[in-house]
């Protein structure tokens, strides 16, 4: 009833809200991808996705088919490999933006390795600055992190706005330098963040500085000030406060897979195994879904 192949494109769009985008990731045309989206609608019974000129969103039977979506091509994967009798191994070198520390990426990872035992899974959690770094130097074969904003390299898997987070009822007071609570150099969001404040010509002050997301997330929670963050990562006991505090926009930010250098056959398809699993389970990460 639902074919893997309009799933697939279904979950493309979900994830990047965009049918260029999707086509892109896919390698398909944008007719293509309509046309996947508009069979899966019709084998539904409903309509997936509302859209305008300017912009794409889910409806709330779509939602509710990212639940039936993943399941279907999980199940799809594992029967494929059993009746092949293909089993990767190897060792595997995955790298991940601090930014996934509290969602749901150990879920994917989990299902990864039961999917693949033999696949030895070396994870490294850093700043995406320094994953990029690392993964030029060969020590990656696998990366998920945010794209810099002059990088065009990687496989998009969504994106999303930043935004300032602090405490409920923080008050930045606009006569004073803004207190921020940042990850160190090279940091993506930090050098965002001081680059639009320079710009509006704001004045600004370091209150915290960790290279661990929990450090930060429990400076802000204290209230010793505000952090940029990714509005769809937002951690639990802190809220945007951009807009009451008169701080400038963050813009878009992107988060991609990228690949590294060449390792041999196995270590390739391990790789893109793992990219797929996380592709298709990206909604998970930023929407905290079941």
């Amino acid at each position: 009833m639902y074919e893997p192949t309009h799933l697939r494109t279904f979950l493309a769009v979900a994830q990047t809200l965009s049918f260029t985008q999707a086509a892109r990731r896919l390698g398909l045309r944008q007719s293509t991808v309509s046309q996947h989206v508009k069979r899966l609608e019709e084998a539904a019974g409903r309509r997936l996705f509302v859209r305008d000129t300017h912009r794409v969103a889910l409806t709330e039977d779509g939602e509710a088919m990212l639940g039936f979506a993943r399941t279907i091509l999980a199940a799809h994967e594992r029967a494929a490999a059993f009746f092949t009798g293909k089993r990767l191994r190897g060792r595997l070198r995955f790298g991940a933006s601090e930014d996934f520390v509290l969602t749901r990426l150990p879920e994917i990872l989990e299902a990864f390795r039961r999917d693949h035992p033999e696949v030895d899974l070396e994870l490294t959690v850093e700043l995406s600055g320094i994953l990029h770094r690392q993964l030029e130097s060969g020590r990656h074969d696998l990366v998920l992190a945010k794209r810099r904003a002059d990088d065009t390299h990687g496989e998009l898997v969504w994106r999303d706005t930043l935004s300032w987070i602090g405490a409920p009822g923080l008050r930045v007071a606009a006569d004073r330098p803004v207190p921020l609570i940042l990850f160190p150099p090279p940091a993506i969001t930090r050098a965002r963040a001081l680059e639009v404040l320079e710009g509006q010509g704001r004045a600004w002050r370091i209150a915290c500085t960790s290279g661990s997301l929990s450090g930060l997330v429990a400076a802000a929670r204290a209230g010793l000030g505000v952090m940029a963050h990714t509005r769809g990562l937002v951690p639990p006991g802190l809220e945007p406060v951009g807009t009451r505090a008169g701080l400038p926009e963050l813009g878009e930010v992107e988060f991609v897979l990228l690949h590294g250098r060449r390792r041999g056959a196995a270590v390739q398809e391990a790789a893109e195994a793992l990219a797929q699993a996380v592709l298709a389970g990206a909604d998970r990460l930023h929407r905290g879904g079941p």
